[in-house]
Parts: structure tokens; C-alpha cells; sequence
């Protein structure tokens, strides 16, 4: 029986054979196949769209289960309450913004053309262009592998940070402690978005940051910018076989932040915290769009920052994990001895130390 490879399951298109594979499309089926890897005493990988992993050249030595549960039931809608839309883990996360943006339910418009699936969001609070699903979850319904249970989480429990969560903290090597079976939304209810927070969008729409546009035009803005850095997938297109951004934007102390040359981008991030941009250190630091395309790269040409965008990764046709990997740490490193900050993946690295 032929084995199941990596690479035909994530977007980067790396990674070897699972030593098993299965996939469940309930959460009856999820349940029991997470119930039974774990009384084989079986490592557990969860892979649903496959975008925000980087897996070993070697595979996985486990079971590693896809989540394809499909669907959402919207258990509640009025005009002061909202929408109240509960999706199964495995619903592309695009249609589901797209089903939303259709329905005149605003609130994650500007999420649009992110990959993967509904019940990854949470674990790395997805967010894009001023938005995080932080700002909408009512509740997140997981499997409990440590007690054996369904657990639900509210969003104070979950401990959102940026691009964070106590899904992803309590997450080993891919294999998380609980495993999301459901997600809660609460949208509010009109066919204009939420207010536009982010500058770039802003000036796309038109409008001044804070003000409102119709949700439609929105996401029309941000599937076009998102495509303009190769952020939305192409199977013509190698700039899109990637992880997406591969680095967190830096958050630093304010005495950290001083240190930052002239021109660097500072975003406020809390109290005494400053964000800065981990594609705008990247290029400062010498690594400009494109870099690694040449054969005499640390990865011989098979991988590469993007033509697009600095912060995407990308496997130019034959690149294994080892070639993303040496990039990522010519970057980091690069990164690191010119400006003394370091940079922090943000796909979840499996089988692999960054």
C-alpha cells in the first residue's frame, strides 16, 4: 500500500510519507480517530488545509489525521444580536468569509483569501489587515485529549494574543492537546464591514482609517492585495506554494524599540510594546524579493523568499523542508546580526527546529 505523502497535503508542497494516514469528516469520526491514536499510544499529527505547517522531510513516525468535517448552521440572527454561525472544523476558511460577506454578516471580511481551514483560526488567531478571529468567536468546541471530554472554550479561556493562543500553547509538535471540532462566530448583521483599521486597506478603499466600506468591496480589496504578494494560492503560481508569512512581526519593549533605525515601521502593541515589521527588517537586512533564486543560494534555487513579498517562503518547484529550513535560518540569523532582533516562525514546524 502506498503511502500518504506530506506534500500533497500542505501548500508549501513539502514533507515525507505518514507512517498512517486517515481522515475523519464528523466529529464522531474525528473524536473516535483522535481516541484511537491515543490508546495505541500513537503520535498525532492534525492537518486540515495544510497551510500553516512546515513537516519533515522524514514524515511523520504517527497517525496523522485530516480534518474534512464540512458545513455551518447558523443557530441564531437578529439586528441587535447578530449572527450566531457555527462551523465545523474542517469548512474552508475562504468560503466561509465568502458565504458571510453574501449574506450581509460583517466582521471578517477583511480575512479574506487566507487558507486553510475554519478550525485552525483560533489556535494561531488568524488575522490579516487589521482583523483577528479574536474580534468574533463566540465559542470553540474541542476535544479534550487529556481529560477524554469535549471541552468548550469562550474567548476569555482561549487567551487570544498576537497570532497566539492557549490552543497553540498547548500544542507539541503539531499535536495539540485539544483538538477544535467547532467554531462560534458572532457577526454582526449588515452589508457594511467593520471599521477598516489598516492603512494599506484603507487607502485601497477609499475611505480614512476607522471609517466603514461595504463588506463586499472589502473583500474584493483584499483578495486583489493579498494576490498582488502572492498570498492567495496559484497552482500557476510559485510565489504561492509557501506557508504564507513565515515570520511573526516583531513585539518589542519600548526600550527595544528606540534602538530601531530611522524609517523602521512602529505599531502600538499593548502597554510598553511595539510591533514591528518583520518584512521591512528582512529587506533592511539585505534580503530583498526574490533572494535565494540563484543556484549558489544556501538552497541551490529550489526555494526562495517570494518575488512578491519578503516574508512568504516559497518552493520554487523541487524544494524540500531542509531547503525552506536553511533559507529561514539565513534570514533569521541575517536578521538578527543587523539588527540584534530575533525572528520567530509562524508556521508550527514539524519534525524540524528552526
Amino acid at each position: 500500500m502506498s503511502q500518504t505523502l506530506l506534500s500533497s497535503l500542505t501548500t508549501s508542497a513539502v514533507g515525507g510519507p505518514a507512517a498512517r494516514f486517515e481522515e475523519a469528516h464528523s466529529e464522531a469520526e474525528i473524536i473516535d480517530a483522535v481516541r484511537t491514536a491515543d490508546s495505541a499510544g500513537e503520535p498525532l499529527l492534525i492537518i486540515a488545509g495544510g497551510s500553516n505547517l512546515l513537516v519533515s522531510d522524514d514524515g511523520y513516525p504517527g497517525t496523522v489525521l485530516k480534518i474534512g468535517s464540512e458545513g455551518l448552521e447558523v443557530n441564531s440572527a437578529d439586528t441587535c444580536g447578530g449572527v450566531s454561525v457555527r462551523v465545523q472544523a474542517g469548512h474552508p476558511w475562504d468560503a466561509l468569509v465568502d458565504h458571510a460577506v453574501h449574506h450581509a454578516w460583517s466582521g471578517i471580511e477583511a480575512l479574506s483569501g487566507i487558507p486553510g481551514s475554519t478550525g485552525a483560526t483560533p489556535v494561531q488567531n488568524v488575522g490579516a489587515y487589521g482583523q483577528d478571529v479574536s474580534q468574533t468567536i463566540w465559542q470553540v468546541r474541542t476535544w479534550d485529549r487529556e481529560a477524554n471530554a469535549v471541552k468548550t472554550f469562550v474567548p476569555s479561556e482561549l487567551a487570544f494574543g498576537y497570532r497566539d493562543s492557549v490552543l497553540k500553547r498547548t500544542t507539541a509538535n503539531g499535536s495539540p492537546r485539544y483538538v477544535v471540532l467547532t467554531v462560534e462566530f458572532q457577526l454582526a448583521l449588515g452589508r457594511m464591514g467593520a471599521p477598516v483599521r489598516y492603512a494599506e486597506l484603507a487607502r485601497a478603499l477609499g475611505v480614512e482609517p476607522g471609517q466603514r466600506a461595504y463588506a463586499t468591496d472589502v473583500r474584493r480589496e483584499v483578495l486583489r492585495l493579498r494576490a498582488s504578494k502572492g498570498m492567495v494560492l496559484d497552482p500557476a503560481d510559485r510565489d504561492t506554494y509557501s506557508t504564507g508569512s513565515f515570520f511573526t512581526n516583531p513585539v518589542l519593549a519600548e526600550s527595544e524599540a528606540a534602538s530601531l533605525p530611522e524609517g523602521a515601521p512602529r505599531y502600538p502593541a499593548g502597554e510598553g510594546l511595539v510591533k514591528t515589521s518583520a518584512a521591512w527588517l528582512i529587506e533592511h537586512a539585505g534580503f530583498p524579493k526574490g533572494y535565494g533564486l540563484g543556484a549558489d543560494s544556501v538552497a541551490g534555487g529550489r526555494a526562495s523568499l517570494s518575488t512578491k513579498h519578503t516574508l512568504a517562503l516559497t518552493n520554487r518547484g523541487d524544494a524540500t523542508a531542509k531547503d525552506l529550513l536553511a533559507l529561514a535560518r539565513e534570514v533569521r540569523d541575517g536578521v538578527r546580526a543587523r539588527f540584534g532582533i530575533e525572528l520567530h516562525n509562524e508556521p508550527l514546524l514539524i519534525g524540524l527546529e528552526l
